[in-house]
C-alpha cells in the first residue's frame, strides 16, 4: 500500500467517530502533494449542505487527533471542506447517488477526437459507466480510460 493511502485510510479512521457524533458523511479524503507542498483533504457533506462552522469544528477535532497520532511525517495542510457543487465522482457510492444526474465526463484518449462528454448518469459497474446525451443516445465508456467524472452545474 503506498503512503498516500495508508495516510488516507487512518485519516478516514480518526474521522469516523467526529463525522458519526454530528451526522456528518464522509465524502472523500486526499493526501496529495501541489506544486511542492503536501495537502491532507477531507470532504464531508450532510442533508442540506456543509457550512463553514462544521468544517471548522471538524478541523479542529481532527487536527488534535493527527498530532496526537503523529502518522503523517511530512509537513503537511489540513483542509476540511464540502466536496462542492460540481463534486467529483469518484467512489462507487458517489455514482450510486448520482444515478440521474448529469454529469461531465473526461476521458484519458479520445473516442472519435474528443475527451469530453456530458450527459445523465445511467448506470456504471467496474469496468464500464453508461451516460445517456440529450438526444437519449447511450454512450458507454470504459473505467479505465475515464479521468475524472463531475457532477454539471447551472447557474
Amino acid at each position: 500500500m503506498a503512503k498516500r493511502e495508508e495516510y488516507e485510510q487512518k485519516t478516514e479512521k480518526l474521522l469516523e467517530p467526529i463525522l458519526k457524533e454530528n451526522n456528518f458523511e464522509l465524502y472523500d479524503v486526499e493526501f496529495v502533494k501541489e506544486a511542492g507542498t503536501f495537502y491532507l483533504r477531507a470532504f464531508i457533506d450532510k442533508e442540506g449542505g456543509i457550512n463553514i462552522n462544521d468544517c471548522e469544528l471538524v478541523s479542529r477535532r481532527l487536527s488534535d487527533l493527527l498530532d496526537e497520532k503523529d502518522f503523517i511525517p511530512d509537513a503537511y495542510i489540513l483542509e476540511v471542506s464540502s466536496p462542492g457543487l460540481g463534486r467529483a465522482l469518484k467512489k462507487d457510492k458517489h455514482f450510486e447517488k448520482s444515478i440521474g444526474e448529469e454529469v461531465e465526463v473526461k476521458l484519458f484518449k479520445a473516442i472519435d477526437k474528443q475527451k469530453e462528454f456530458t450527459g445523465y448518469l445511467e448506470s456504471f459497474n467496474d469496468e464500464v459507466l453508461v451516460i445517456s446525451d440529450e438526444q437519449e443516445n447511450e454512450l458507454e465508456f470504459e473505467r479505465s480510460n475515464i479521468a475524472s467524472v463531475r457532477l454539471v452545474v447551472h447557474f
